[in-house]
């Protein structure tokens, strides 16, 4: 009987060691449920985070709750109506902006009023957010582990300056982005709730206070790229609508009984025998009961997985993308003096007849990075008031679904108006051929960047030829700058073309094996990530094949994921001797055997000539039309152009389908 009696009470104790799921939490006088927004503090020693206004207060009286308060939708400030000047006496329809920012916009130089001496103003949690001294996360499951601990798990949300492709002039200032990102989080780290709302919701919430935000995309940290939140929601109604039967169960359960510990347990071994789905909500997924809890005594902050420092090698693989823009260019120099020199000598001719110029090249040699990064320099000289001011626009011929769409593009840039290819034509037309005015600043140069120009070759050619005769027009103030990386495109179009295309030709040759070397060496800078042998064994490799500087830094970003991921594996094993982390030369050499010796790059390498004509011809049309899939006859007559314009005869649609 003692026997007996023991074993009941270890299997008494077994199951209260057990983590219990809520849906609901009271914790610290706050209610908080799977499914709410919440701010969550970044670190534990933030100053900044002891402060916590519950209303914002006025930018100009620096005092709270004395009557209705506007915000500003350019600077988020809140005013009290009565203290603008002048006072209005009710809230206008639509935007509405201070006269702060209507001042800095005309350029004057204006500053807030300061608080009154031995006041300080107070940040709210939404300002803190939106500078990143604060974090906003969603809840998605809570639970109270063994030692009495309450936690969640949250989803975090971010601003837009922390994408890959930082804040965008569409975005909102109050505008989120919901992540895939997941991290376990003690509740001692939340401040309060806020309210992250969908499009709809966030149009109707005029009077919902500061603490409100707008989340219209989940943002993939690993890929880097952008879902609508509709989307994704639509996919998970199908998952998750069989489990609120077991929430409304027991909403009224306060106490932690036999039957619902053994309830609990057979639901957790359920969970663990099924498969887990990627959109899944904790909480349903462990069919948890809602219980009656305590107040926990503060505990400290865990470190959150968005306060990992990054490694060298973490740091080297950020630096090396393709995305990621550099400080400086090297290497290019006398290539950017010259198109610095023919873009300033355009902008200073009056009448800007005949103004074209022509820059080839193999791919990855800079071309369109140099131009770009001229432009930077000009548009800062045009701020500080040295140059007359112009219009600047880029167009890539690859984004483009036919060549006839270039008018509505650089239309819509200079006017903001979308047209038909057709009106778009003729309007530009009037623009640059008549002098006509369509738009605000039509009297400024106009600087037009075509980049893959000979993307935009047609039967007859008339694309080229309009966009390509009205610089020598007299009033048209219009320059030209064409890239492309095939040499000869003049001599290949009709004499008409390529008289107007003019005799200024700039030429970015490939990279010598130095040149890469520079060029690596200056994104890695104040980063011990590389052996030095290392950069020039993959600077030489790459030389001696093409020159292509993306190449090479692709090949230097994957040999710092290999030598990453050593290390990490080399780490978690117990009996493993310490490994460097540095990117050795072993590393590059098992990169460059996956971009050069990979299978699918020998099928293509033994290929004919018809057949690589034929891939060529199908990336095409995947990047026209953004589509995984074409119709033969498409491609038939993408093949068509691209044996014309390489000088190649086309084989006959029999032989084009065995081909395929």
């Amino acid at each position: 009987m003692a026997t007996r009696s023991l074993k009941k009470v270890n299997k008494e104790e077994k199951k209260g060691r057990k983590r219990v799921y809520y849906k609901k939490v009271v914790y610290d006088g706050g209610e908080f449920e799977v499914g709410d927004d919440v701010y969550v503090k970044r670190r534990e020693d933030a100053s900044s985070d002891d402060e916590v206004p519950e209303m914002e207060e006025c930018r100009v009286c620096f005092k709270v709750g004395r009557g209705v308060m506007i915000e500003c939708d350019d600077c988020l400030g809140g005013f009290h109506l009565k203290c603008l000047t002048p006072p209005l006496k009710e809230v206008p329809d639509g935007d509405w902006v201070c006269g702060f920012c209507q001042a800095r916009k005309l350029g004057k130089d204006v500053e807030f009023p300061k608080p009154p001496e031995g006041k300080k103003r107070v940040r709210t949690l939404r300002e803190k957010l939106l500078a990143s001294d604060l974090w906003a996360a969603r809840i998605e499951s809570l639970w109270k582990e063994v030692d009495g601990s309450y936690w969640f798990r949250g989803r975090w949300y971010i601003i837009p300056e922390e994408t890959a492709s930082g804040r965008q002039p569409h975005n909102l200032k109050r505008e989120l982005y919901r992540t895939n990102d997941f991290a376990d989080i003690e509740m001692e780290s939340i401040i309060r709730h806020c309210n992250v709302m969908s499009p709809k919701e966030y149009a109707k919430a005029n009077d919902q206070g500061d603490d409100v935000f707008l989340c219209e995309y989940e943002y993939d940290i690993q890929w880097h790229s952008f879902k609508r939140l509709a989307e994704i929601d639509n996919d998970e109604d199908g998952e998750c609508a069989n489990g609120d039967e077991d929430w409304n169960s027991c909403k009224e359960d306060d106490s932690d009984t036999d039957e619902d510990m053994e309830y609990e347990e057979e639901n957790e071994r359920n969970a663990h025998a099924r498969p887990s789905t990627t959109h899944q909500l904790a909480a349903n997924s462990r069919k948890g009961r809602f219980f009656g809890i305590q107040k926990v005594g503060t505990k400290m902050i865990p470190e959150h997985v968005r306060c990992h420092k990054q490694t060298e090698l973490e740091r080297a693989k950020a630096t090396l993308l393709l995305a990621t823009l550099p400080k400086s260019l090297p290497c290019r120099n006398k290539e950017m003096e010259e198109i610095t020199t023919f873009v300033k000598g355009a902008i200073c001719d009056d009448q800007c007849l005949g103004r074209c110029l022509y820059i080839h090249g193999v791919p990855g040699t800079g071309k369109t990075m140099s131009v770009l990064a001229v432009m930077r320099n000009i548009k800062s000289e045009v701020d500080a008031g040295s140059i007359r001011p112009y219009c600047f626009v880029e167009v890539n011929g690859l984004k483009l679904a036919a060549p006839e769409n270039i008018y509505t593009v650089i239309y819509e840039a200079l006017t903001g108006h979308r047209v038909s290819w057709k009106k778009a034509l003729q309007l530009l037309n009037e623009r640059f051929s008549d002098g006509k005015k369509i738009a605000k600043g039509d009297d400024r140069p106009c600087i037009l960047l075509i980049d893959e120009l000979d993307l935009l070759v047609t039967r007859n050619q008339s694309v080229l030829y309009n966009i390509l005769d009205w610089p020598t027009k007299p009033h048209s103030k219009l320059i030209v700058i064409g890239i492309a990386n095939t040499m000869d495109l003049p001599e290949k179009l009709l004499p008409r073309i390529s008289s107007r295309m003019g005799i200024q030709r700039l030429c970015f040759g490939p990279y010598n094996y130095q040149q890469l070397q520079e060029i690596i060496s200056s994104r890695l800078k104040g980063i011990d990530a590389f052996e030095k042998q290392a950069v020039e064994f993959a600077s030489r490799k790459v030389a001696a094949i093409s020159g292509d500087a993306r190449r090479a830094l692709e090949i230097c970003r994957r040999a710092a994921e290999i030598a990453d991921y050593n290390m990490k594996n080399q780490i978690s094993s117990v009996n493993s001797s310490r490994v460097k982390d540095v990117v050795t030369m072993a590393d590059v050499d098992a990169a460059i055997q996956e971009m050069f010796q990979a299978p699918h790059v020998q099928v293509m390498k033994s290929c004919s000539k018809l057949s690589k004509i034929f891939l060529t011809a199908m990336v095409y049309e995947l990047y026209k039309t953004g589509m995984g899939e074409t119709t033969f006859e498409k491609l038939a007559m993408t093949f068509s152009c691209l044996c014309t314009s390489n000088g190649e005869a086309f084989p006959g649609w029999d032989t084009l389908l065995k081909v395929g």
